[in-house]
C-alpha cells in the first residue's frame, strides 16, 4: 500500500466515524487484516489518534479556513483531519506528511482539491497550533460531553479529559488455574517483560509497555488473559461460591465471563447471555482459550420468558451497556459517536436491565451492578431509582479503598498509567423486605 494510499483510506475510515457514525472497531479489522506490522500500526495510530483529537484539529481547520467545506466534501475534511493530526501529533516530517496527504486528495478522486490541502497544511506547518478558543477545543471533547463532566465532577474534570486522552497501559489477568501473580511475574521477567503488580485487582499484572500476545508466556494456553484492572474488580465484589448458579447478563466480549470461571472451580453453571449472537462467538472463543466451559444463550436479558428456565441465580453480574465514557482513551470514537441524547436512553435501558435480572436472582443472592460510564446518570443515579422501586433490594456497602464512594456504589475514574474509568454497585435481594 503507498503512502498516499494510507492516507486515503486512513480518511475513509475518518469519514466512516465522523459523518457516518460507524465505530473503529467495525472498520479497523477489515483495514488492517492484510497489512505488514510497520502499516499496521501506522493506519491504526493515524485513525484512533485523528478521533482523539478530532475536536481539537476540528476547531484549528475551522479557524484556518475562510468558509466551510461543502456537504459533498467530507472526506477532504476527514483527510485535512489526518494532515494537522500528522503535523501536531507524529515525528512525520512536515513536508512528508504535506506531501502525501496532498497526494491522497488525487486519490480520492478530489484533484481540483490539492491546492487548498497544500496552503491549509502548509500554513499550519509555519503558523504552528493556535491557541484553543474554547475548553472544548482545549481538551477535544464535544461540547454537551465536557459540560456533563464539569457538572459532575467541578473539581477533576480537568484530569479526567486529560486523561481520556491518554493511551491506556496494557494490564493482565493471572489465570489463577494456571499459576499464582508472584510465577507469572518471575516468568515474565525471564522473558525479559518489565511488569508490576496491579494496586487493587489480585490478579492483575500491568505492563511497563504493550507487547503482542504472541510474546506473551502461555497466552494461547490461557496463562493470561488482557483485561483492565477496573473490569478485574468484578469478581472480587461477586465473591461466588462453589455450587452456585451464575448469571453474567451481557457476557461479549467475554473477559469477565472468564474471570468468574477461573475465580471459582466449582461453580453449579455460569450462564453467559448476550443478545448478539456474533459477539458470543468471541465469548467461546476466549473461553477455549482459557479452557473454561459457560452456557452461552443469545438473548436479551430483558426478554427473561425467551431465555430464562426458571431456575434462579445466586450471583449475577450485570456489566450494561452505557455511554463507555469511562474507557474513551481505548475507543476515542466515542467522542465522535455518542450523543447527549443517548444518556437518557441508556440510563431508561439501564434501569429496565437491572428489574428484569433482579427477577432471576435468588433470594439472598448478590447482584453487581457495573458499567464503563463516569457519568452518575447511568451509575448512582440508576441504583438510586432501581432501591426506591425494588422494596427487596438491599445496598450493600462496597468496602474498599479504590474508587469514591459515590452513596450508592463506587466510581472509578480513568487514571494516567492506571486504570480506567468503572462504576460499580452490589446489591441483595432480601428476604426480609421482599413484596
Amino acid at each position: 500500500m503507498s503512502l498516499p494510499d494510507r492516507r486515503a483510506q486512513a480518511a475513509r475510515v475518518i469519514y466512516a466515524v465522523s459523518a457516518q457514525g460507524r465505530s473503529l472497531t467495525q472498520l479497523m479489522p477489515p483495514l488492517l487484516a492484510d497489512c505488514d506490522p510497520a502499516t499496521r500500526g501506522q493506519l491504526q495510530d493515524w485513525c484512533f489518534g485523528s478521533c482523539r483529537w478530532y475536536h481539537r484539529l476540528e476547531g484549528e481547520l475551522k479557524q484556518r479556513m475562510r468558509k466551510p467545506l461543502g456537504k459533498d466534501q467530507g472526506l477532504i475534511k476527514a483527510l485535512l483531519i489526518l494532515g494537522l493530526y500528522q503535523l501536531r501529533h507524529t515525528r512525520i516530517a512536515p513536508h512528508a506528511a504535506i506531501h502525501e496527504t496532498v497526494a491522497a486528495a488525487r486519490t480520492l478522486g478530489a484533484p481540483g482539491l490539492t491546492g487548498l490541502v497544500n496552503g491549509i497544511l502548509r500554513g499550519a506547518d509555519r503558523d504552528g497550533e493556535p491557541t484553543p478558543a474554547t475548553d472544548a477545543m482545549t481538551t477535544s471533547h464535544p461540547e454537551w460531553m465536557l459540560g456533563k463532566l464539569k457538572g459532575n465532577y467541578p473539581e477533576q474534570w480537568q484530569s479526567i479529559a486529560q486523561n481520556n486522552n491518554g493511551h491506556p497501559p496494557m494490564t493482565l489477568r493471572v489465570n489463577r488455574r494456571h499459576l499464582t501473580r508472584e510465577q507469572a511475574l518471575e516468568q515474565l521477567a525471564q522473558e525479559e517483560i518489565d511488569a508490576s503488580p496491579c494496586p487493587w485487582a489480585p490478579q492483575g499484572i500491568q505492563l511497563a509497555r504493550p507487547v503482542p500476545v504472541d510474546q506473551l508466556p502461555g497466552f494461547f494456553s490461557g496463562h493470561y488473559s488482557v483485561q483492565d484492572e477496573a473490569a478485574q474488580l468484578c469478581t472480587t465484589l461477586l465473591q461466588v461460591e462453589p455450587g452456585q448458579r451464575v448469571l453474567d447478563a451481557c457476557a461479549a466480549p467475554g473477559g469477565k465471563t472468564g474471570a468468574i470461571l477461573e475465580s471459582q472451580p466449582e461453580l453449579a453453571e455460569l450462564v453467559a447471555l448476550d443478545q448478539d449472537a456474533s459477539r458470543l462467538e468471541q465469548v467461546q472463543e476466549n473461553l477455549d482459550r482459557i479452557g473454561q466451559f459457560a452456557t452461552l444463550k443469545a438473548a436479551d436479558a430483558r426478554d427473561t420468558d425467551s431465555w430464562w428456565d426458571g431456575m434462579p441465580f445466586q450471583r449475577i453480574l450485570l456489566d450494561a451497556p452505557c455511554s463507555g465514557t469511562g474507557v474513551m482513551r481505548r475507543h476515542p470514537d466515542i467522542k465522535l459517536l455518542r450523543r447527549e441524547t443517548d444518556i437518557k436512553a441508556l440510563a431508561d435501558l439501564q434501569l429496565e436491565l437491572l428489574q428484569q435480572c433482579w427477577r432471576t436472582l435468588a433470594t439472598g443472592g448478590r447482584l453487581v451492578y457495573a458499567t464503563c460510564s463516569v457519568f452518575p446518570q447511568e451509575n448512582s443515579r440508576i441504583i438510586s431509582r432501581f432501591v426506591n422501586l425494588q422494596l427487596d433490594a438491599e445496598l450493600e456497602l462496597i468496602d474498599a479503598d479504590w474508587g469514591q464512594d459515590t452513596g450508592y456504589g463506587r466510581q472509578l475514574l480513568p487514571q494516567q498509567n492506571g486504570h480506567d474509568g468503572f462504576f460499580y454497585a452490589s446489591l441483595r435481594k432480601n428476604p426480609a423486605a421482599q413484596i
